[in-house]
């Protein structure tokens, strides 16, 4: 039975503070919290449930150990200083094809054809409207075809090990919530700004293999740079497990790239599996969560595990990452506290294992944990649940992990933004660094500030891997599940995610789309709304619609554009089929399209989640 396993998640809390410019991660932090004490408090529950979690029905856990990966002790060569030239290369972009749907019974209206859309939203918060003018009720029809999206490409894979299935999870540990932090009463002057932040760390090449080194798979060459024309700040976000851990062993599970651009006011994250097999300079063929660790233990110089992380991802990703932020579990968990907790819409249900309240750390594990169902749905989440909303992958995948995560960093950003918390940030620095390792100083966040705060929340791109696409499925000698890069499409997504998004923002200009709630379902208007704003549209939530017994999702297109119009991509985003649009021309509109939920409403992007069905337990 899969369980919570690696809950080793990243702490991205102070992810959007840190790479979205400083989230005033704490209101008043107060420098008296004694995280060590806490974490003692807490340490009996960690190991047991680090080791407990893998239970079935029956009261006997079971547990997959993790290898811990022992690296060699190759010399390190001199490594000559050199900077990376970089020369621009286009945007690819690809879709995603539609999943099954139910059948309708709405009477069909013919759908004009569609071509490439042209246009790009403007930010609009989510909100509800009053005595907002109903959308006229659909009349359903049955047995009629569904959207034909763009199809996926599908590249030929070429790699010589064999397909293997994904290996079975194992349980991910539960933890307490971390105590509220206090402000505190000591006066910090007030800074602005630089408008001349200073020069970004020179990256230092990685050595070449020296051509005699054999490994369990073939060592890759070194892949080109990623091309650019832009003035951009990489900041690797790192979550570490190490609390759950009495060996010093260090893994980074969690590795999100924020790429923040100083030209044009965007940004862009990009998450990157854990179980990516590369090849880390001077050592060979390991997982990319282990080269933290392997730094740090061998004193890699310079910069120690962020320098030895910091050479693999550019021998292998052709990205210079500049920065580095790492939280471990109980400090990810206070800066979601100390912001007042974060909304999170969810739009794919998740189930696994969650402490009981009155948690007994000499009880059974049968008697501290139950199965609990989160639902589809807007959720308020302290820092404990996001935790544990984070790091599982019970009945899903690391790569659908790596999106809720930058869902989490998203909500920190708006968060802090939105109560204009980012403005503190100087007198927070202190407090800040004594929960979130770094090599950002006052300085460079104060020069990345400007963007941090007049940013365009709908330019945010975010980019994941595609598991058999971007990746390859493999199984090591020693019996390891790893994901090798397919070198070829991995290229063509950093170069998009290198790009402003100017091309798909162009594409959704103008697109502004108003949902209603069809179903009794709470706040499903809202999650359909985030979900579009997440592709850069410009949605907004509007509470109830006239009827609450919709059983299928439509879709009213008041442009009646036939070239130009997002109609397609909106209708493949929320599964709506092809005979619940209607088209219904409106020189006089407010909104460009009407979104009316039914019970059918399923925008979860085909990860292993529960069906709409098994969504309401809890």
């Amino acid at each position: 039975m899969l369980s919570f396993v690696g809950f080793r998640l990243l702490p991205l809390g102070l992810a959007i503070g840190i790479a979205l410019l400083g989230v005033r991660v704490v209101q008043g932090v107060s420098a008296q919290i004694d995280v060590s004490n806490t974490l003692n408090s807490r340490s009996v529950a960690y190991q047991q449930t680090a080791t407990a979690l893998a239970f079935t029905d029956t009261p006997t856990p079971t547990l997959t150990p993790t290898a811990t990966l022992t690296p060699t002790n190759t010399p390190l060569p001199p490594t000559p200083t050199l900077t990376p030239t970089d020369t621009p290369i286009p945007p690819t972009h690809t879709n995603t094809p539609l999943p099954p749907t139910p059948t309708w019974t709405l009477t069909p209206t013919p759908l004009p054809p569609t071509a490439t859309d042209t246009l790009a939203p403007t930010v609009v918060a989510q909100v509800f409207a009053t005595n907002t003018p109903q959308p006229t009720a659909f009349t359903f029809a049955t047995n009629t075809p569904v959207l034909s999206p763009t199809p996926t490409l599908t590249p030929t894979l070429t790699a010589t090990p064999t397909l293997t299935p994904t290996p079975t999870l194992t349980p991910t540990p539960t933890f307490t919530p971390s105590p509220t932090l206090t402000p505190s009463n000591t006066p910090t002057p007030t800074l602005t700004p630089t408008e001349t932040p200073r020069p970004l760390p020179t990256l230092i090449l990685p050595p070449e293999p020296n051509g005699d080194e054999i490994d369990v798979t073939a060592i890759p060459t070194r892949v080109s740079p990623v091309e650019r024309n832009y003035d951009l700040v990489n900041i690797l976000l790192l979550g570490g497990d190490d609390e759950l851990v009495a060996d010093g062993t260090i893994r980074t599970d969690s590795m999100i790239i924020v790429s923040i651009n100083r030209q044009t006011g965007t940004a862009a994250m990009l998450s990157l599996p854990r179980d990516l097999f590369v090849y880390i300079p001077t050592i060979g063929m390991r997982r990319i969560n282990t080269v933290y660790g392997i730094g740090e233990n061998y004193g890699w110089q310079p910069d120690g595990g962020f320098g030895l992380l910091r050479q693999t991802i550019f021998y292998n990703l052709g990205i210079n990452v500049h920065f580095f932020a790492r939280v471990n579990f109980s400090g990810f968990e206070q800066i979601i506290d100390s912001i007042g907790g974060i909304d999170i819409a969810v739009d794919c249900a998740y189930q696994d294992y969650y402490p009981v309240e009155d948690f007994d750390p000499e009880a059974p594990v049968e008697d501290n944990y139950y199965l609990r169902t989160l639902p589809v749905g807007y959720h308020h989440m302290n820092g404990f649940d996001a935790l544990w909303y984070a790091r599982t992958r019970r009945i899903a995948d690391d790569f659908d992990r790596g999106r809720r995560q930058q869902q989490i960093l998203r909500a920190i950003y708006r968060k802090a933004r939105d109560e204009g918390l980012l403005q503190n940030l100087p007198s927070l620095w202190g407090q800040l660094t004594e929960v979130v390792e770094t090599n950002l100083g006052l300085e460079d966040m104060l020069g990345l500030l400007p963007t941090a705060l007049t940013m365009d929340f709908t330019t945010l791109e975010n980019y994941t891997l595609i598991r058999g696409y971007h990746t390859t499925p493999w199984t090591t000698p020693d019996g390891q599940n790893v994901q090798l890069p397919v070198y070829e499409t991995i290229h063509q997504l950093l170069t998009d995610f290198y790009q402003p998004p100017t091309g798909s923002q162009i594409r959704l200009e103008g697109a502004t789309i108003r949902v209603f709630n069809g179903t009794t379902n709470p706040d499903w208007d809202l999650v359909a709304a985030e979900r579009l704003l997440w592709e850069g549209y410009n949605a907004v939530a509007v509470g109830a619609a006239d009827d609450t017994t919709y059983s299928q999702t439509g879709l009213i297109d008041y442009t009646g554009q036939e070239k130009g119009s997002s109609l397609t991509e909106i209708a493949s985003l929320l599964n709506v089929r092809r005979d619940n649009v209607r088209v219904e021309p409106d020189p006089n509109r407010v909104y460009d399209f009407d979104v009316i939920l039914g019970a059918d409403y399923n925008s979860c992007e085909g990860f292993s989640v529960l069906s709409i069905d098994e969504s309401s337990g809890q």
